[in-house]
Parts: structure tokens; sequence; C-alpha cells
């Protein structure tokens, strides 16, 4: 009897079951998914150790990162998605916009530390131009020809659809000339209506998400996919979200990884200001480890990179989700402007040694990666001696990079009515 099959005749039979058929290759459905993350007792520790099992024959014990840098370029925007604290009216004195120039500013300062890969995202700013998201990528390619441009979310694309009256494939077709490499799958939160509905009404549609995605992977235009999980959904709800992406890859191909993200409530209006009752404080550790795992066992065949976000979870649990099926553990970041608002308290940069050094304590080899999942430099060997430029900056030196509250109170970069014609 093998170590998995030990396992398995430890677990209940459901789980068992279940966990059999991942293992084997065959589909894990709703219902069995919804099961799983409901495990607990010795079932929760048996999926942790199959979820790892499978991961170590997909990706083998590399754990990925990339060298990137986030600029939200604005919080200013049209929409209150109530579990958003990161968005401000632009009357709000908390108000910013950074100009072009200081966005290819950072953009060539990112490149110079080692980037290779810039992440363009913000709020939907009042009457903005219909091409200034292809003006702005169009700029940024040719200053820093370089770098990926990782830009715009789903719900960007659709306001930038509807600013300039173009459909999505004129859109995104638009983008990708201009210089965009691929999208974050942001904005997917849970792609159920209903739940949409109570904790961002207005906001995009699951229809719209998946046909904007879709038009994007039809165009050659790469994308992740996440989630966005510890509030009001139900493991109901998460294990058909997986289903569907799932379900998404196989017809249409350019999902390059999946990202489970955490409810921030700190700052949240959703939580703070009780809107919805029975909202929760973000998912718990253990509630963490299992939709990794469990992501691992629905998508392992079709999207095999499944990433921890550091970010949302701090070091020492994304350590501990590289034992539970992940094997990508993010980006370096730089600057992180939207988490960090909503109260995310594990910083807006990890040097590329500290990433290394967490990776290689979990018995695993670090890698460097391009975007797309093209391994740049493997770290085969311990090597202390081994630096990046990222890694030379002294914690001193990184106020150079500013932060979201220096963002929000710079005079240079106040919002001032950027797009907003006189007399409103």
């Amino acid at each position: 009897m093998t170590v998995v099959d030990r396992l398995l005749s430890a677990a209940t039979m459901p789980v068992a079951r279940s966990l059999e058929q991942a293992l084997e290759g065959k589909d894990i459905g709703v219902h069995q998914a919804a099961e799983l993350l409901n495990a607990d007792g010795l079932d929760f520790y048996i999926l942790l150790m199959t979820a790892d099992h499978l991961r170590k024959e997909t990706s083998g014990d590399v754990v990925s990162y990339v060298v990137n840098r986030n600029v939200n370029f604005t919080n200013v925007c049209v929409k209150r998605c109530s579990f958003c604290a990161f968005s401000r009216t632009y009357r709000s004195q908390e108000g910013y916009f950074l100009p072009t120039e200081e966005i290819v500013r950072r953009a060539r300062e990112a490149l110079d530390f080692g980037a290779t890969e810039i992440c363009v995202q913000a709020g939907l700013p009042p009457d903005m131009p219909g091409d200034f998201y292809i003006s702005l990528c169009r700029t940024l390619k040719e200053a820093v020809p370089e770098i990926h441009i990782h830009a715009f979310s789903a719900e960007e694309v659709l306001y930038g659809c509807h600013r300039s009256g173009l459909s999505y494939a004129e859109y995104l077709g638009e983008l990708k000339n201009a210089g965009v490499g691929s999208l974050p799958g942001t904005s997917a939160e849970i792609l159920d209506d209903e739940v949409r509905n109570r904790i961002s009404p207005g906001r995009i549609t699951t229809q719209q998400w998946i046909d904007i995605v879709t038009t994007a992977h039809a165009l050659g235009i790469p994308t992740t996919c996440t989630i966005m999980y510890g509030h009001v959904e139900t493991p109901q709800h998460v294990a058909a979200h997986l289903v569907l992406l799932r379900d998404l890859q196989r017809r249409h191909r350019g999902f390059t990884e999946f990202v489970p993200l955490s409810f921030v409530h700190t700052e949240a209006p959703l939580y703070t200001d009780g809107l919805i009752k029975g909202v929760r404080p973000g998912p718990t550790g253990i509630e963490v480890l299992k939709v990794h795992a469990v992501a691992r066992l629905v998508l392992n065949r079709d999207i095999p990179n499944i990433q921890v976000s550091w970010v949302k979870e701090g070091l020492k649990l994304a350590q501990a989700c590289l034992a539970a099926g992940a094997n990508d553990f993010g980006g370096t970041l730089i600057n992180e402007s939207i988490s960090t608002a909503a109260g995310a308290t594990h910083g807006q940069l990890v040097r590329p040694r500290d990433l290394r050094r967490f990776i290689r304590d979990s018995r695993r080899i670090p890698a460097e990666r391009s975007t797309l999942y093209r391994i740049l430099h493997r770290f085969d060997e311990e090597d202390s001696t081994i630096l990046e430029p990222l890694d030379r900056i002294s914690d001193e030196e990184t106020s150079r990079f500013g932060s979201y509250n220096q963002l929000t109170r710079t005079e240079g970069f106040r919002y001032a009515k950027k797009f907003v014609p006189a007399g409103r």
C-alpha cells in the first residue's frame, strides 16, 4: 500500500472518493468541491497532503515569483463597491491621480531594479476619455519597451468600452496594439450574480466578466483568474466558481494562473459600516489553506499555476500554502495600494531574496519567472551572495517608492477634477 493509499484509507468515505478521483485525473464536481471545502479533522490534513502530492506531480518542487511593480495610478472611482476601501470620489481630499510622466518614471525605475512586469490598475475616474487606457499603454510601451504591461481588469475594460463606444473585441485589440501583454483577472470576486448584487451592486456582472476575459483569450491576450472569499459567500459558491473557471479554460485557454484573494475587512465599508448582515471578517487561516488545496484538486490539469498572495495572507501563512497545493509566490510588487488601503498590514514590497528564503525554507526551489511563466532564473543552489538589483536597496531607501498614504497626501498628485468638465 502506497503512502497515498494509506492517506485515502484514513479519510471519510465521501472525501476519500473525491480525492481518489482527483488523483486519477478525473474531474471533481461542484458538490464534491463544496464537501472538500467543509473538510475538518483528519480529512482536512489528508486534503492538504493530497493537494501537495498533486502539486508535486504537476509542477515539481519549483516555486516561482515575478519581480514586478504595481502602479495604482488613481483611487478616484465612479463606483463605491462595499468591499473596497481604496476608492475615493473626485471631490475627496484624498483623491489622487498620477500624471503619465510619473507612471512612466515608475516603470523605468522598476526596470532599473530588475522588474520584468508593471501591473497597472486603478479606480474608474469620472469622464475619462475613452482612449485614455490605450494612450497610456502606448506611451508606456514606447518609453519602456522591455517591460511587460500587465494591465486593466475586466471591470476597467468594460469602463473603457463604455467611455469609447467600442466593442470588447475592438477595445481589447486596441489595448493589445498599444502594448498590453496580459490582463489581471481581478474584478471576478465571486462569479455568482446573487452574491455580486449583495456586495457590489452595479459592478460588472458574471457574464460580462466571462465575455471580456474570453474575448481577450480569443485575441491572444492571456489573463489571470482570481476569487475573493471570506465575506458572504458559501463553500458552494466557491466550488461553483472554481468549476466555472475550469470549464472556461477548457473552452478558451488563456488563464495563466489562479489566485485566491482573501477579503480584507479592516477598512472595508462592507464590514466596518455593517452594510450587510452576516459579513465575515475575512477567511480563517484553515479556510485559506482549504481554498488553495481544493483549487489544486479542481484546476490542476487545466490551470496548473496556483498562486498564493503574501499581500493578503502574510509571508508565513503564504508559506504554509506552499504545502497545500500552491506553486507560485506572486510578485515583489514594490508598491501595493489596494489591499493596503483595506487594512492589509503585510507591506508593499518583498525583496526577491526574502521570497527565495521563504521558498527555500519550505524545502522547495526558488525560481524567478516572467509574467507568462517562463522561468528566467532557477536558484538550485543556496547562495546568500546572489543579489538581484532590488535586493541591494536598504530598508531606509525603500521610502523612495512611496506609499498609499503618501499618494493621498501629495499635493502634486491631487485629482483636481482631472477629467471632470468645468462647472460640475
